[in-house]
């Protein structure tokens, strides 16, 4: 592990390692023997063994009970390395040491898994685990064979306690450097070089004492031998990569959490006091309970505005904490989301940094979302696509983006939405995010014709949206300006069909599902290709994903209808007529439309089910191909398709108007 990697590596995890391997016992007995058993050393040795297990405790009682479980999973992990495994995971290193025997090298590797392994449990026993081991005085051997070497013969245990607990050790250095910092400065400037805070603990700690030399000493010792840092670097990124080894990261997170909470924020272990600033962004100690509502974090007073910006000012410790309180609520729950509630916030925008420690502890935890908000207003984020630090920025527009464009009714203000990733602009995404519009006055309009809407240059793209009370919740893979509108639309030709299919029409024509085909016409009676289709279910479902492929060889990827084929082949909803064609323009009949219909729903709503006996009130329900039979089943059991006069007509070609209906039956599907 370097300085570089996480918070943890220059806390007391790093302390114990290292002194394990100067070969300090963990216990007062075997430290009172190895310094000769005189009785003067041994009360000096009973302090320090205290002081020791007082920090250990101090910080393991941090740690809620699925944090320890966290603990123990790694530490089985790495002891269930095989010994060729670490061999050739340690062979960077160990091959440059020529001095080292075959069996030196085998005995390292079990002193280097005692070592991480008594550091990675929450039960302080564990520590004394080296010098209970057949190979204790073995070990004692070997570190003392390796100091000589690299130049450090009279090396003494208490001189390696001393450069790590000491006044001036390691731990007493680092400690006033970072404490105070808000766990995301810290973790931030750790792993960046370049930062200011970085090179002041590497230069801080490189200046240690270890005995007569010095940690750069150390390491100068073992360059002697051609052994450099990227060596050492190596030996842990191998060790990283073990298959294996899956909780590494969330192990060293709990460390660096712990640590934080017991030594470095500001106030010490003072049970979630954070620094920050609340309101028009005046000093000041704020005290928020990120476990009180499981579920949903109260973080209003962590919110600071200067000027016409609003920035929500996260302890990651206390993020966590919410984290774990969401999950203890909902015991072998999953999908779950820890919603950030900032409360009105009386800016033009808003900013909510999420640190990388968050991100990565949201999907080591298992927590699906983080949704943030405010005034009315929620995005959703889903995590698991990101694994870097993630900035949510909304700002409110002015009408006049929309209203200059388009004299249809604005239902919503107008938000203009932004997301960086590692300081990157982001605007495409793997899994969409989603947004809940606040809806302003609706008196006199049509809610039902109500949709997101895009700004595009000058023009605006209608999205769709579901309407949940006065809002409307639309998942987006892509980041804009977006509004909610009255989408009126009116077609000059569906007189013959407006009885059964006239709302219908109007309704989907709104969400953008389906559109006409010029002058004013809607063309209810044309029959429906299999790629209009495909981008009406996509369009209906939110489906959209821009980041979704397919290798047809007859769908142009500049198509109109080549993204939502690629939505449709990725999710199973439609297939191929062929491995590598797609017969875009084919007409498709009722019981295909059934079929993909089902198909698409059951992805959006797992839970539906299928009454097979549906089929019997269709006369003609043998003509069904054997493998649509269970896609009208299960739309014709949800009132999704009905028949005419007693038949289902499967082979018949779908009209437009037919396809308009069982879409809007497919938006209103509960």
């Amino acid at each position: 592990m370097t300085l570089k990697k996480k918070l943890a590596v220059s806390t007391l995890a790093v302390s114990m390692a290292a002194a394990s391997v100067a070969g300090f016992p963990f216990s007062s007995q075997g430290l009172a023997k190895h310094l000769n058993g005189v009785a003067s050393a041994a009360s000096s040795n009973d302090v320090i063994f205290t002081a020791l297990k007082d920090r250990a405790n101090v910080l393991y009682a941090t740690l809620a009970e699925a944090d320890k479980q966290i603990l123990r999973d790694f530490r089985g992990e790495l002891q269930g390395l095989t010994q060729a495994q670490l061999e050739a995971d340690f062979a960077p290193v160990t091959d440059k040491l020529t001095f080292l025997t075959q069996a030196d090298k085998s005995l390292l590797h079990k002193l280097y898994v005692e070592i991480v392994t008594s550091v990675y449990t929450p039960e302080y026993s564990a520590v004394t685990d080296i010098q209970k081991s057949e190979n204790y005085q073995a070990y004692k051997d070997l570190v003392k064979k390796i100091a000589g070497e690299i130049g450090l013969p009279n090396l003494t245990v208490d001189e390696v306690y001393t450069s790590i607990f000491g006044a001036n050790g390691v731990e007493q250095t680092l400690i006033p450097l970072f404490k105070g910092q808000s766990e995301a400065v810290i973790l931030a400037a750790l792993q960046d070089e370049n930062s200011a805070l970085f090179k002041q603990a590497k230069e801080a700690t490189l200046k240690v004492a270890v005995g007569s030399s010095t940690v750069n000493g150390v390491l100068n010792g073992l360059n002697k031998f051609g052994v450099t840092r990227a060596d050492l670097a190596a030996v842990k990124n191998k060790l990283q990569n073990e298959p294996s080894v899956t909780k590494e990261k969330a192990a060293l997170l709990v460390l660096a959490r712990a640590y934080y909470n017991a030594y470095l924020q500001a106030g010490g272990n003072n049970g979630g006091n954070n620094g920050g600033n609340n309101g028009g962004g005046t000093g000041g100690t704020v005290v928020t309970n990120p476990t009180a509502t499981p579920g949903i974090y109260d973080v209003s007073k962590l919110v600071s505005i200067v000027g016409d910006v609003a920035t929500l000012n996260l302890v990651d410790a206390d993020v966590l904490k919410a984290f774990d309180a969401l999950l203890a609520a909902n015991p072998g729950k999953t999908g779950l989301t820890l919603t950030l509630n900032l409360g009105t916030v009386n800016a033009k925008t808003v900013k909510v940094p999420l640190s990388k420690v968050i991100i990565e502890a949201a999907k080591a935890k298992g927590i699906a979302n983080i949704a943030i908000t405010f005034n009315g207003l929620t995005v959703t984020i889903p995590v698991a696509q990101f694994s870097d630090a993630v900035t949510l920025t909304t700002t409110t527009g002015e009408d006049a983006t929309v209203t200059s464009i388009s004299k249809l009714k604005l239902a919503s203000k107008v938000y203009d939405f932004g997301l960086t990733v590692g300081g990157v602009a982001t605007t495409t995404f793997k899994q969409p995010l989603t947004i809940k519009l606040p809806l302003k006055d609706t008196t006199g309009l049509d809610k039902e014709l109500l949709s997101v809407a895009k700004v595009v240059y000058s023009d605006l793209q209608f999205q769709g949206g579901v309407l949940d009370g006065e809002h409307i919740v639309e998942p987006r893979d892509t980041f804009s300006s977006y509004a909610v509108l009255e989408n009126k639309v009116s077609f000059s030709d569906i007189a013959k069909v407006q009885s059964w299919a006239g709302r219908q029409i109007q309704v989907v024509a709104a969400k953008g599902a389906i559109e006409g085909i010029g002058n004013g016409k809607f063309a209810p009676k044309n029959n429906v290709t299999r790629a209009e289709f495909a981008k009406m279910l996509v369009r209906a479902l939110n489906l959209e994903n821009s980041t979704a492929t397919e290798n047809f060889s007859d769908v142009s990827s500049t198509a109109w209808y080549a993204p939502y084929v690629a939505v449709a082949a990725e999710k199973g909803i439609i297939q191929g007529r062929t491995s590598t064609t797609f017969d875009p323009t084919a007409t498709i009949t009722r019981a295909e439309m059934a079929t993909l219909i089902s198909r698409a729903l059951k992805l959006t709503h797992p839970d539906a089910t299928t009454d097979a006996s549906a089929l019997n009130k269709f006369t003609d329900a043998a003509k069904i191909n054997a493998t649509l039979k269970d896609g009208v089943a299960f739309a014709a059991s949800n009132n999704l398709v009905i028949g005419n006069a007693g038949k289902f007509n499967p082979t018949n070609t779908a009209s437009r108007a037919e396809a308009a209906v069982i879409i809007y039956r497919t938006i209103n599907f509960k």
